[in-house]
């Protein structure tokens, strides 16, 4: 089935022409988007191109500073309310004009979105208010600290109300349109994304008249269309592909830190076995991380002792990572009321990655020590994420392996969404997790603007968090890339989504 899928992407590179236009950048993704309607998705195969198609009111840029996006500047007014000066010579892809009233318009439909309602979630409706056609003020239900760092992630960029419902439910399907520097123009789901550039555009013009961004899973494929000439930039390289980079006098390695995790998640609520800490504190100490990052990672990415690494505000740097330790696993395995195991546990895993299906194999063999029996499920992207965010009474994931990004840089981005009570299971917490002591603290961090009592409250949910183990806590992420030398201007994000309009060709 490998050799397969191998064969069948290899032809997605190999039927094109021999070297990618001069006018084109082609960029090979290991995921295909969800859907071009930004509230309604929130991964980052979508947000990659996304992008590029859309803005928001406050842009963070590559180094996380926060800058005037569409908004000129911003001012806190009183009443946990802010007053946000917009730029007044913005139009959309489809002529209509940016205003203050597309801004009320993308808040208020966004806060019906169960999925990002993480991110809008403190928005109060009631202070939503268009002061003028480029003033509007927005305040929040309670004092939120990181309200201004979350108007840069994408999900809250700006939509155009008219192009919205001229599409209605093909919306993001065949119709995106936004005010950002390159325009939608077609998507084929499972090939490719074509975009064009936005000569109407407000700032600086993209450097390239059209991307073209191909669904292409397999690294080793998406490094033989770089070798080719046929892909200009590639995504996620993976470690066994890097040597191959480097030796390569005609490509570029690209590899940074990112603010992302990866975990293993345990659902506790629909498994008896997970409800047991004892049985979660054995799983915990019988997978070798440290082997993991090693072996399946090639040494990229460091163990992890908690659900947000270090570069994040808020990182409780006092916890430690739960070591491999065979007896100790087997002594908490006898504490619980399975001691000899015996039972089954089903892992879920996406398509798009070959280091997580490794990662499956290296956990369903590490789990036969215990005498636990795993059984993997290897799901399409789209279907996957589908399947971990069903209700706790019908999803079908004991066990799931997955990523983080808290594309913030603030532990409420790491936290709230993924453990809070109320997050369950779209809004991130797909492992159904609920501790109220938790949420206490996640509250408290939300709602003040002072950052010793935010850090605080974050670093006491973590200790928690740890103890109690939702996940079992993996290791920390970085963007690999690589790409033709030919390209010239292409930075990396921490986050993990990259802009691409100051990108060029040689």
């Amino acid at each position: 089935m490998l050799l397969l899928a191998l064969f069948s992407t290899f032809g997605l590179v190999a039927c094109g022409s021999s070297a990618s236009a001069s006018d084109t950048l082609v960029v090979a993704n290991g995921a295909d988007p969800i859907t071009f309607d930004i509230q309604a998705t929130n991964d980052q195969a979508t947000t990659r191109v996304a992008r590029q198609i859309y803005e928001t009111l406050v842009h963070q840029d590559e180094e996380l500073v926060l800058r005037p996006g569409l908004a000129k500047s911003w001012t806190e007014v009183g009443n946990n309310t802010y007053e946000f000066v917009l730029r007044d010579d913005v139009y959309f892809h489809n002529g209509e004009k940016f205003t203050a009233a597309d801004v009320e318009y993308t808040m208020r439909r966004a806060l019906t979105s169960s999925t990002i309602a993480h991110i809008v979630g403190s928005v109060d409706p009631e202070k939503i208010e268009v002061v003028s056609e480029y003033v509007i003020r927005i305040g929040t239900k309670t004092p939120f600290g990181p309200f201004i760092t979350h108007l840069a992630h994408p999900a809250t960029a700006i939509l155009n109300q008219k192009a919205v419902e001229a599409a209605g439910e093909d919306y993001g399907t065949t119709s995106a349109v936004g005010t950002g520097p390159f325009k939608f123009v077609s998507w084929v789901s499972g090939e490719k994304v074509v975009l064009e550039r936005n000569d109407a555009y407000w700032g600086q013009k993209a450097l390239m008249a059209k991307i073209e961004f191909r669904t292409i899973r397999e690294s080793s494929v998406r490094l033989i269309g770089l070798e080719n000439g046929e892909i200009d930039i590639a995504y996620d390289i993976s470690p066994a592909d890097t040597a191959s980079v480097r030796a390569n006098d005609k490509l570029t390695l690209v590899n940074t830190p990112n603010l992302g995790a990866e975990y293993l998640g345990l659902n506790q609520a629909s498994n008896d076995y997970l409800k047991d800490i004892n049985v979660r504190k054995a799983i915990a100490h019988i997978i070798d991380v440290d082997a993991i990052v090693k072996a399946v990672y090639q040494n990229v990415g460091t163990q992890m002792s908690g659900p947000i690494n270090s570069s994040v505000f808020g990182y409780n740097s006092s916890l430690s990572p739960y070591a491999y330790d065979a007896d100790l696993a087997e002594e908490f395995l006898g504490k619980s009321a399975w001691p000899t195991g015996g039972f089954t546990l089903r892992l879920y895993v996406g398509d798009n990655s070959a280091e997580r299906i490794s990662v499956a194999q290296v956990v369903q063999e590490q789990l036969k020590k215990l005498n636990i029996t795993v059984v993997i499920n290897q799901m399409e992207w789209g279907a996957f994420l589908a399947e971990t965010a069903k209700p706790k009474e019908t999803t079908q994931a004991d066990l799931f392996l997955l990523g983080w990004t808290t594309v913030t840089a603030d532990a409420d981005y790491g936290l709230y969404p993924l453990f809070h009570s109320q997050s369950t299971p779209s809004g991130g917490n797909r492992v159904f997790y609920s501790n109220s002591e938790v949420d206490g603290y996640l509250e408290t961090g939300r709602n003040t603007s002072d950052q010793a009592v935010r850090k605080a409250a974050y670093e006491a949910a973590q200790a928690i968090i740890h103890d109690e183990l939702p996940w079992v806590f993996l290791q920390t992420r970085e963007n690999v890339s690589a790409y033709r030398n030919v390209v010239t201007g292409f930075k990396h994000h921490p986050m993990g989504s990259y802009f691409l309009a100051g990108v060029s060709k040689k």
